[in-house]
């Protein structure tokens, strides 16, 4: 029999995190499934792309086990935050206000996942004293995550002050030209800084594993054997 859901309890074992559910266009009956096979294991689960209305619809046996985000659209099942705050390792740089949604949503995935991470929010180009004020401290950051709409030209910028992993967020944040976002992709695949990595449009948690997945290379770097190789 063919079914509906099926998921991926192994991904932790083969890529270092788990598998986030996306909620978009799955049925409250979907939701429900996938929520009590999570919770049947005794494990833990990422919702994204969770509307307030859908979250609101959920049985309250499910409401009280999930911490949800309304800005983020996410949601933590059976999540216990870490004993210990460490120093953040990853920035997640906003070019304006607006792209806080997508930015939340990067913030939110690195919560769960882990990661120590500071939000730094409305350092865009357009007043670019502000990006200048907080150069030297982003440079401290093995990662980084931009997060820019409109013209998209903050991780440009970025990628030539900083010497850190820099992984490029466009937002569908603007009007006119700016085209839902594809002005902002555009920009950040053919910027001329080099060694910029780019996600899709308003893919936070996308962006998120991937600065997860660069931060976890560091961290095994930075515990090397005499030959200077990294250990396993």
């Amino acid at each position: 029999m063919n079914e509906e859901v099926r998921l991926d309890f192994q991904r932790t074992e083969r890529v270092g995190f788990d598998e986030a559910v996306l909620c978009a266009r799955k049925s409250d009956a979907q939701l429900a499934t996938i929520l009590d096979r999570v919770l049947e294991r005794g494990t833990r689960c990422l919702l994204t792309r969770l509307e307030a209305e859908v979250f609101g619809r959920l049985a309250p046996a499910y409401l009280e086990r999930l911490d949800y985000d309304p800005i983020s659209r996410t949601a933590f099942l059976n999540w216990t935050p870490p004993a210990e705050q460490q120093a953040p390792e990853i920035a997640v740089v906003s070019a304006g206000s607006s792209d806080m949604p997508q930015a939340a949503e990067a913030m939110r995935t690195l919560t769960y996942l882990g990661a120590p991470t500071q939000q730094f929010i409305d350092i865009g180009v357009a007043g670019l004293w502000r990006l200048l004020e907080r150069v030297e401290e982003l440079r401290t950051f093995p990662v980084i995550v931009a997060v820019a709409g409109m013209d998209g030209a903050l991780p440009s910028v970025l990628g030539g002050l900083v010497p850190g992993v820099i992984i490029c967020l466009p937002t569908s944040t603007g009007y006119g030209v700016s085209n839902g976002g594809e002005t902002a992709l555009h920009a950040a695949l053919a910027s001329c800084a080099p060694g910029l990595t780019v996600v899709n449009i308003d893919n936070g948690n996308g962006a998120a594993c991937a600065a997860f997945r660069a931060l976890s290379m560091v961290r095994r770097v930075s515990v090397q054997d005499g030959k200077g190789r990294p250990n396993a």
